[in-house]
């Protein structure tokens, strides 16, 4: 009987090990933007503290880069093309099996705070409170499995106070638990908390070296893509000019989208929130009104990049701090040594490269992404990995921590091993990339390809059929194609063949591009 005892005694602490996870999500938030991997724009005190303490990763990076594909993809483990999210319009698959079900079936306690971005039903949590598709930053409306409800605030905080609401209140000190918390910020239209509008208005910041490209070297997809900060970022719903002096200035644009969104947001805040917004955005209108007439294009690329950035990274701020809070909280309740924090965003972003703003592209700026993990009982303080990681690897990673099996049909690869310092052990040498939202938001084209430390290899389709190789290492700013080039003949041929090997190895396929181009024909998306 004493063995017994005994041996169930050591089962029960064995569980109780498991180590928790708190898995941070931020919407668009580009890496250049946090100052573990540059200062050059912003400072992230707080989220710098992962880094500081865990392992920073150079290298991560998505299998597609856009929201809700993103998302479903982490939850899953599997590449778009078999979750069936390959855009933020064709449906989840609800019959995939996520790694948060997996784990609460196994015993964790399990809650999601903010934006999940599809699904009113998140499977596998134990609660949750979620943002209705984009969701706003200012009095915020929530899904829960209670009932909706309204909160007033800004979206930013209000996550964060449900999050440690939780984690105060109502997390159970006997389980492990998995914890998704889960920023809106920064997504467009890039709306800052009233404390940071007044801040960062007020900055001036250093212009990215190609905010002017002309996409020499380039093949169609970048000359034909729609985000570019003088044609296509609006000057209402970005920029925050006000719809009455656009019109009286004169400035017409493609549609009233940006004017429409502008007047959405503008109402829902309260008659105190107008106040505080007007009393700093009204200047600028009146500023703006001043100098319109004497811009030229140079000018207004300047002033729109400006007034970008002062909002988007005013965004950041907020969630920066509100990082700092979840942070404190676990680490002076005793559970900082047990506790997995990831903090990652859904995807990259472009802010001014290339003269862009939004993500979608394989190139660096949309395709990388940051990932930032803290494990003390695991990590050594202050690494760093480079890793060809993705996206896809968190599922596998937190089942592999929890001690529970991988499934079969999910296709990343645990970081555990990266994690502990075991990179002999680490498999990949190079990802697979697919992109599917044309025609769309944006106009980028459908585009596959693989991507290695040295070397990028992507081919365009649908309406085009062009490649592009870029040189990862003698062209960081990936200004040239050097697909044609002889030089690079043999590269071209290596990479072919891998990159044939992996749409195989993750069941991709020609078959498979045409018939999702033959459904966006069904839903009358293409002629």
């Amino acid at each position: 009987m004493a063995a017994v005892a005994l041996f169930s005694c050591t089962a029960k602490e064995q569980q109780d090990r498991r180590p928790n996870i708190v898995f941070i999500m931020s919407d668009d938030h580009a890496y250049q933007a946090i100052s573990a991997y540059s200062n050059r724009l912003i400072e992230t005190p707080n989220i710098d503290r992962l880094a500081k303490e865990g392992m920073l990763f150079t290298n991560a990076c998505v299998t597609n880069s856009i929201c809700a594909p993103s998302r479903a993809t982490i939850l899953t483990g599997k590449h778009t093309h078999i979750h069936g999210k390959i855009d933020n319009n064709f449906p989840f698959d609800t019959t995939n099996v996520t790694f948060p079900q997996l784990l609460h079936r196994a015993g964790y306690q399990t809650a999601m705070f903010g934006k999940l971005h599809f699904g009113n039903n998140p499977k596998g949590f134990d609660e949750f409170m979620i943002l209705p598709d984009q969701g706003d930053y200012y009095n915020p409306d929530f899904i829960t499995n209670r009932g909706d409800t309204a909160i007033t605030g800004y979206v930013t905080d209000i996550i964060t106070d449900l999050t440690l609401d939780w984690m105060k209140n109502r997390r159970k000190k006997e389980q492990p638990f998995l914890l998704m918390y889960l920023q809106k910020a920064p997504h467009r239209e890039w709306i800052p908390a009233e404390r940071h509008y007044r801040e960062f208005t007020k900055k001036t910041f250093p212009e990215p070296e190609t905010l002017f490209d002309n996409y020499e070297g380039r093949g169609t997809a970048a000359k034909t893509a729609e985000m570019n900060l003088l044609h296509h970022m609006t000057i209402s719903a970005d920029n925050k000019i006000y719809p009455e002096v656009a019109e009286e200035l004169g400035i017409r644009e493609a549609s009233n989208w940006g004017k429409n969104v502008f007047l959405q947001k503008y109402k829902r805040l309260n008659e105190a929130q107008k106040e505080q917004y007007d009393e700093v955005y009204g200047p600028i209108n009146e500023a703006f009104k001043k100098a319109y007439p004497a811009l030229n294009d140079e000018d207004l690329m300047r002033w729109k990049y400006q007034r970008y950035m002062q909002d988007y990274l005013a965004c950041i701020a907020a969630v920066d701090e509100n990082v700092g809070r979840v942070l404190d909280y676990l680490d002076e309740n005793g559970l900082r040594e047990n506790t997995i924090v990831v903090y990652t965003s859904d995807q990259g972003f472009y802010l001014g490269e290339h003269g862009w703003f939004d993500k979608r592209f394989i190139y660096d700026e949309s395709f990388k992404t940051p990932l930032l993990v803290r494990w003390p009982e695991k990590i050594e303080a202050g690494s760093t990995s480079d890793e060809m990681v993705q996206n896809l690897d968190f599922a596998q990673t937190f089942l592999e921590a929890a001690g529970l099996p991988q499934p079969a049909d999910m296709q990343g690869e645990s970081l555990v091993p990266l994690l502990e310092g075991k990179s002999e052990q680490w498999t990949r040498d190079a990802v697979y990339y697919h992109y599917y939202e044309y025609p769309g938001f944006h106009m980028v084209k459908r585009h596959y390809g693989i991507v290695t430390t040295e070397y990028k290899l992507a081919h365009f389709y649908y309406d085009v059929d062009e490649w592009e190789l870029y040189d990862r290492k003698n062209d960081p700013f990936e200004l040239n194609n050097v697909y044609s080039d002889p030089a690079y003949a043999a590269v071209v041929d290596k990479l072919k063949d891998q990159l044939a090997e992996l749409r195989v190895k993750y069941k991709d396929s020609e078959e498979l591009d045409q018939r999702f181009i033959q459904k966006y024909k069904e839903r009358g998306l293409i002629k």
